[in-house]
């Protein structure tokens, strides 16, 4: 995990980068690409790992997985994994694959998921959402209580061990399903919620492994042996727009939405020995972050904010502890790609600018600023020295470290 970023925000999907990276002190002045490639429409970020990348775009109507050498970015193979599916916001993926060793898990739109060999892109495995558990895709705005099913499957799946959790969202008893990683296997499956736009997270609290997840529903944990329901926080919100990923902060899990604002939920040992009980300690109302997620460094926490602002808020209680203009196209719907790098934030912002800021609780602080990319939605990956990012026109390799210039 030296210079990997396997799956979505990171080696740990906490929005840092591997602990042996060099903390990012400056940009470049001049900054020139190492490679850049053209890549269709999407907002699914790119992964690596073991100097391999992965990329998904669409390609002749195809959501498609590209396989490329993170060194030079010339094209090793290409798969197309499942019809592509736009709206209003664009055309393409918006589920970040997920690698593990010799294998590449896609998720399309419209749930079509695939386990893909890293050899040659071949499927290994594979599962339809409306096939084989009765998901029916809608695809149309005016069905608000359809959340994933009109949008597109975002969330990202998460492996655990030999375990990997994909968010189905059957009503019916099968809202997660656990496969065996390697030949598919159902291991078990677990609750009645729609699934939303998050990407699930695995994490122990209490001392018990678990599976988090922020539904069309509630926020939930269960089980990562069996599956078994641990605890339930009901959370029902207009149009169930549930995207950003989780925070863990020591026993307690964060979340927000347009609706919700920015939220604190404390898990701590129950009476019952099989269960674990939620509990809300803090909300910020006002900060009301609905698609940009959070990055906590220590007690605080970084990224864009409700109000076309960049913040810094104290994960214990939820106050603003500085707020910076001129951050996202809109209230609410304005995003920043935030990751943490050392003792400092590499901010991406939805029209292409890299902020080099301070992680500071005591005030803004930035250290540098430069054009990147054009207009995007897509979080980068961060190893070796090198940012690698996307537009809606190329993928792109940047040298920040020292030890890639």
């Amino acid at each position: 995990m030296a210079a990997d970023w396997p799956h979505y925000r990171g080696p740990l999907r906490d929005g840092h980068a591997a602990s042996s990276e060099k903390s990012v002190k400056s940009l470049p002045v001049d900054l020139r690409p190492i490679w850049k490639r053209p890549a269709g429409g999407g907002f699914a970020s790119p992964i690596l790992a073991e100097g391999k990348l992965v990329y998904v775009d669409e390609h002749e109507g195809q959501e498609t997985a590209h396989l490329v050498d993170a060194r030079t970015g010339q094209e090793i193979w290409r798969r197309a994994y499942g019809e592509a599916f736009a709206d209003e916001w664009g055309l393409g993926p918006r589920c970040t694959p997920v690698l593990d060793g010799d294998r590449l898990y896609v998720q399309s739109c419209k749930g079509e998921f695939h386990c893909l060999s890293l050899k040659d892109g071949s499927s290994q495995w594979r599962f339809n959402f409306e096939k084989d558990y009765g998901v029916q895709f809608v695809g149309k705005v005016e069905v608000p209580e359809a959340a994933a099913r009109r949008r597109g499957h975002s969330g990202s799946p998460v492996i655990v061990d030999e375990k990997i959790v994909v968010a189905v969202g059957n009503t019916s008893g099968a809202s997660l399903v656990c496969f065996d990683k390697r030949n598919g296997r159902v291991l078990w499956k677990s609750q009645g919620d729609e699934a939303a736009y998050s990407t699930l997270i695995s994490s122990t609290l209490c001392g018990v492994p678990q599976v988090v997840a922020f539904t069309a529903d509630s926020l939930l944990a269960v089980r990562v042996a069996d599956g078994d329901l641990l605890w339930r926080a009901p959370l029902k919100t207009a149009a169930k727009r549930h995207a950003v990923t989780p925070i863990i902060h020591g026993n307690r899990v964060i979340v927000s939405s347009h609706t919700l604002g920015l939220v604190c939920f404390e898990v701590a040992p129950s009476s019952n020995a099989s269960k674990l009980e939620v509990k809300e300690v803090w909300a910020n109302r006002g900060l009301r972050i609905s698609l940009a997620s959070l990055v906590r460094v220590g007690g605080q926490l970084y990224g864009q904010g409700a109000d076309k602002n960049f913040v810094c808020v104290d994960a214990d209680d939820g106050r603003v502890l500085w707020s910076q203009p001129g951050f996202g196209e809109k209230p609410l719907t304005g995003y920043t790609s935030t990751m943490a790098v050392g003792e400092n934030l590499l901010a991406l912002t939805e029209l292409g600018q890299l902020i080099l800021i301070a992680a500071d609780p005591a005030r803004y602080r930035e250290l540098g600023r430069l054009q990147a990319c054009g207009k995007n939605w897509s979080h980068p990956a961060y190893a070796g020295g090198v940012l690698y990012l996307r537009d809606q026109k190329d993928l792109i390799a940047l040298g920040l470290g020292d030890e890639s210039r």
